[in-house]
C-alpha cells in the first residue's frame, strides 16, 4: 500500500519533503500534484522503476518519458540546446508544457526515446513540485498519470488511492490539481512542432 502524505498547496511541510525525498531515493514510485495534472516520477536512473510506470500506463518503450527539472540550467545539462532553443524555453518556464528535446549523454540510454534520442523536459509551476525537486537536488523521471482507457489524467488524490494504491509507493496530496495535461512541443528539429494541446498556450510558438 502506497503512503499517503497530506500537504499544504503553497507551503509544502519540510519535513514531509524530506521523507517523500527519501522514498524517491530508495526506488519508490510515487504520485504528486503539478500545475497541470498529477504525475508519477521517481529516479532517472532506476530500470524497475520505468518498468512500473510503463505497466501503470500501459505504453510501450517507444513512450517520451519526461526529465522534471528544477530550473533552465538543467534542462541544458541534460539536453542539446542551441540559442534559439534556449531562447523559447527561457519565455515559457516554468509552465505547463513538456519540450521533447535530444538527450545527452548524462542520460541513461534507457530513458531516451530509443530511435531519436530524444527525451521530454519540463520545469513545473508548482510549489510542491519545486520543493521536491531542490530536496532530492537532481531532476526526477516523470510521466502524465493518464491510466490506460482514460480520456483525462487523474487530478486527485483519492482517486489515484482508490485506483493504484498497491501500485505505488507514495501519494501526495495537496488537494486537486489541474485535469490538464501539459502542453507537448518537439524542439528537436529544430521549428517546433506541436505533439499534444494541452494547458500551456500555444501562441508563443505560433501553433494556434
Amino acid at each position: 500500500m502506497a503512503e499517503l502524505f497530506s500537504m499544504h498547496p503553497h507551503d509544502p511541510q519540510p519535513r514531509l519533503i524530506k521523507q517523500a525525498a527519501e522514498i524517491i531515493r530508495a526506488g519508490g514510485l510515487a504520485a504528486f500534484p503539478t500545475d497541470s495534472a498529477y504525475a508519477l516520477g521517481g529516479h532517472v536512473g532506476d530500470a524497475a522503476l520505468l518498468d512500473r510506470i510503463r505497466r501503470i500506463r500501459g505504453v510501450d518503450d517507444r513512450h517520451h518519458f519526461t526529465l522534471m527539472c528544477r530550473d533552465l540550467s538543467e534542462i541544458a545539462t541534460y539536453a542539446k540546446v542551441d540559442n534559439a532553443q534556449y531562447r523559447l524555453l527561457k519565455a515559457s518556464t516554468p509552465g505547463s508544457y513538456t519540450f521533447i528535446l535530444e538527450g545527452t549523454k548524462e542520460l541513461p540510454r534507457r530513458v531516451l526515446h530509443p530511435k531519436r534520442k530524444t527525451i521530454g523536459l519540463r520545469v513545473p509551476d508548482h510549489p510542491l513540485a519545486l520543493a521536491l525537486l531542490a530536496e532530492l537536488d537532481e531532476p526526477l523521471l516523470t510521466s502524465t498519470l493518464i491510466l490506460p482507457g482514460d480520456n483525462s489524467p487523474l487530478c486527485d488524490a483519492d482517486t489515484i488511492q482508490a485506483r493504484l494504491d498497491k501500485l505505488l509507493d507514495l501519494i501526495i496530496d495537496c488537494g486537486p490539481c489541474g485535469a490538464q495535461a501539459t502542453s507537448v512541443i518537439n524542439l528537436a528539429n529544430g521549428t517546433p512542432e506541436l505533439i499534444r494541446a494541452g494547458r500551456g498556450p500555444l501562441a508563443p510558438f505560433g501553433l494556434e
